[in-house]
């Protein structure tokens, strides 16, 4: 039988453990995969693009568990009252194919993306800081400011949107943080100033320039999160030229991330390489490091083993036949009404 986590279950994962402790123990495991990036049989994600938006199937697989997503990213979605991102996504057993775990991945991919964005900016951003802004207050804004907060001590959270109703909600969502300060910035160039990690992570289509050259400080470390697809960035190329820019996996962030605004030699780092301490991260407290993160498969495999781990210890979801239970494996056709039928008349024969 196939453990199935829907959206309830996974809320009762996450409210049982505390969002703080999840997003930390989500971090640690992604560090761990992180550290054995050279066992995964990796490959960009496989996309469909219409005119409204993206459909997106992401796998991966070391030698014992395979894992992919399906995901979609359709910004207008929200005038429809459906959710930008949606996604679910399977465990399997690579030795049969045997899917052990189905689970909802589109509250688990906001806590996945924003504990690997906390992860890196352990890596990258500077020891002491303590102040980060956030650029876009949507879905996914109130998992980065946990993230920051839980993983790297940030006190302060300076935060803007176009829409001042995102605001409104983030606002209200982290007034029972009283640990963290949530200040509201009239700008993008208010809430970066004298910001020590800035995060972008609006649902900007094209072209967008969130951040600009003049908006960018010394030592500052930026988290750029929006733009993940093909024609969508949210940073100016000067921003890029003043970084030492990081990514996940290369091959598909030459694609989709901000440094498909660059010629093909720009330089950029994996992370997984700083991790294990191949090439240096922040080189200086002056150096300005960029995180250029679109999501990568291999963070929906460690959710997903993390959660096939919780739930498994807590009893929590259901088991469901998503594939079936045969006497005979070769008999697919005895589950059906005729092959039933068939073997009733044999028997009574």
């Amino acid at each position: 039988m196939t453990r199935f986590i829907d959206v309830h279950s996974l809320v009762r994962l996450v409210d049982e453990t505390g969002i703080p402790q999840f997003l930390t123990a989500l971090a640690d495991a992604l560090r761990d995969d992180f550290l054995r990036w050279r066992e995964f049989d990796k490959k960009a994600r496989v996309a469909s693009h219409s005119h409204l938006g993206v459909i997106e199937l992401m796998p991966v697989a070391d030698d014992g568990a395979y894992a992919f997503k399906y995901v979609n990213g359709h910004p207008h979605n929200t005038q429809v009252g459906l959710p930008t991102v949606m996604a679910f996504g399977v465990l399997a057993e690579v030795d049969t194919g045997y899917p052990v775990l189905l689970s909802e991945l589109t509250l688990t991919t906001a806590l996945r993306t924003a504990a690997t964005s906390a992860m890196a900016a352990q890596a990258l951003a500077r020891p002491d800081s303590r102040s980060l802004a956030l650029i876009g207050n949507g879905s996914q804004s109130e998992f980065q400011a946990l993230a920051f907060h839980a993983l790297l001590g940030i006190e302060e959270v300076r935060v803007f949107d176009t829409d001042p109703h995102a605001t409104d909600k983030l606002v209200r969502h982290l007034s029972a943080c009283t640990s963290l300060d949530i200040v509201r910035a009239h700008s993008v160039a208010d809430a970066v100033r004298g910001a020590d990690i800035v995060t972008t992570v609006t649902a900007c289509q094209g072209r967008a320039t969130v951040l600009t050259p003049d908006m960018i400080e010394p030592g500052m470390h930026i988290n750029a999160v929006g733009g993940d697809s093909p024609g969508k960035t949210e940073l100016h190329p000067d921003v890029l030229r003043k970084a030492r820019v990081f990514v996940e996996y290369e091959p598909q962030t030459r694609v989709e991330g901000e440094i498909q605004q660059m010629p093909a030699d720009f330089p950029v780092h994996e992370l997984w390489r700083v991790l294990l301490g191949e090439v240096p991260g922040r080189e200086t407290p002056a150096q300005v490091t960029l995180f250029d993160s679109v999501g990568f498969a291999l963070e929906d495999y460690t959710a997903l083993r993390y959660i096939q781990r919780l739930a498994t210890e807590r009893g929590i979801g259901q088991q469901i036949a998503l594939v079936p239970e045969l006497d005979d494996p070769k008999d697919l056709f005895g589950l059906t009404a005729s092959g039933r039928r068939r073997a009733v008349l044999r028997r009574a024969a």
